[in-house]
């Protein structure tokens, strides 16, 4: 564009990412808006573009995407360790995915205008409703006029390995790559140490094992273990209601029959929604990382499993934890997995005058919030009615924080059952797995107590742990 020239739309979109394009695409379907989105990258997916080329999603690709079209087949894998399971999409479907979204749904519309490989530059202090970007080619400037509302799609905050350092000390002579760099090894190294227990961890380990590496040549750092996500438990279908109620039932008589936060997880992995790596530690964290079970047995093959605490150092002869040193084996190669694939951010208001700051509305399904978001932009008028419905929820970090999300779907869920309608959007979007509003009156009724009573009794076992934090700290 030439120097300060100025568009006007009705919303700007800062972020191409999932977030942005599944926000945009159910805005354009439901209203009749005109939308600018900019983009530091040189094409649709956010940080898809920069993630390690084996990466695939780790829920299936009915969930994924935007709402208008479908992401994969919707078939079941054969073979492999996803088999029996609906199909995970690969970074590659992926960043072809998100360029059809853009090229042949939202460009199409005539209402989107796209500015890739461009920075925003935030708003004019003169005029608030200028927003001023740039091109990062060639730095020419421009102005984009937004009528409504601009729209942060960044806040999130996703990162992967390739994007940022780590954040330990390397010495001099350390072999370290991240997991993009493990496609292009042109040698077999002595040993192989995955520092990270994430989602990354895990795929770089699947990784190794794929490729044939024995167990015994993974040294695995874990600096907390987490309960892990059964993916059998999160599969579409036209049984998906019925299954969804029985999910949701399952999950609440685990939480109304346990007196304790250790009594409810050891029910949890008792009747299969929660599975952890070793039998012998209580793991300390929650991620939302999903596995399959033929994964998880694959991952119990490594028994060299360090358990000290984050890294401090890697040394040519030792690597420095928090907890201990331990020896460093001759020529291994480290594979850096720490970075924080969605890190701890504070909850915003999602509406707040001329912004809309997207966030999880639905505990780590970013893509689903995203779409309800813009529904409620587009179907309601007033700011504090719309905050009201989207309360954004913080990415779960502790053990603890699967009670705090559980705690929170609960009461999102029961806002929404006051209108049909939300219910019914829900249903009919692709990218919920949450199916409540077509269940048979009677059954609706019976979950939505059973939810209530829940949220009760997972707010009595929060407290207690709090309060035995409380009594351990005096």
């Amino acid at each position: 564009m030439s120097e300060r020239e100025t568009i006007e739309v009705d919303y700007l979109i800062v972020g191409a990412g999932a977030m942005g394009l599944a926000f945009a695409d159910t805005l354009l379907t439901e209203t009749d808006a005109t939308v600018a989105i900019v983009d530091r990258y040189g094409r649709p997916g956010g940080h898809w573009t920069v993630a390690y080329p084996f990466v695939r999603l780790h829920q299936p690709s009915s969930f994924y995407g935007v709402n208008s079209r479908e992401l994969g087949t919707d078939e079941v894998d054969q073979d492999g360790w996803n088999a029996g399971l609906h199909e995970l999409a690969s970074s590659d479907e992926i960043l072809t995915y998100f360029d059809q979204v853009m090229r042949k749904t939202l460009l199409p519309s005539g209402r989107v205008s796209y500015f890739p490989m461009s920075h925003y530059d935030g708003a004019d202090p003169a005029r608030p409703d200028v927003q001023r970007c740039h091109s990062l080619v060639t730095g020419g400037e421009f102005d984009i006029r937004v009528r409504r509302r601009t729209v942060d799609a960044t806040y999130m905050n996703v990162t992967v390995p390739a994007m940022c350092p780590p954040k330990y000390e390397v010495a001099s002579g350390v072999r370290l790559i991240t997991p993009n760099q493990l496609p292009a090894l042109d040698q077999q190294a002595p040993h192989y140490t995955v520092v990270g227990a994430g989602k990354t961890g895990i795929d770089a380990c699947l990784w190794l094992l794929q490729h044939g590496v024995d167990p015994s040549g993974i040294t695995w750092i874990i600096p907390r273990d987490s309960w892990l996500l059964d993916r059998a438990q999160i599969q579409p279908g036209p049984e998906s209601a019925a299954s969804d109620a029985e999910s949701f039932t399952a999950r609440i008589r685990a939480v109304l029959e346990s007196p304790t936060v250790e009594e409810l997880f050891q029910r949890l992995e008792a009747g299969g929604l929660l599975l952890r790596l070793s039998s012998d530690v209580t793991p300390t964290a929650y991620r939302c990382a999903t596995v399959s079970r033929t994964e998880l047995e694959q991952l119990r093959r490594i028994t060299d499993i360090v358990r000290h605490g984050r890294v401090r150092r890697i040394g040519a002869d030792a690597v420095e934890l928090d907890g201990a040193t331990v020896p460093a084996r001759p020529g291994t190669l480290y594979i850096d997995c720490t970075a924080d694939g969605l890190e701890a951010r504070p909850v915003m208001p999602m509406f707040s005058g001329s912004r809309i700051t997207l966030q999880a509305l639905v505990p780590c399904q970013q893509v689903f919030s995203a779409a309800f978001v813009a529904h409620v932009e587009a179907t309601y008028e007033d700011d504090a009615e719309k905050n009201r419905i989207c309360v954004a929820a913080p990415h779960p970090n502790t053990a603890l924080d699967w009670l705090r999300s559980s705690a929170h779907l609960d009461d999102l869920l029961l806002r929404w059952s006051a209108e049909r309608g939300l219910l019914e959007w829900c249903d009919a979007s692709r990218l919920t797995k949450y199916s409540i509003g077509s269940l048979p009156d009677e059954l609706r009724t019976m979950l939505f107590e059973g939810l209530h009573a829940e949220r009760k009794q997972l707010q009595q076992l929060l407290a207690q742990e709090d309060q035995a934090v409380a009594v351990a700290a005096n």
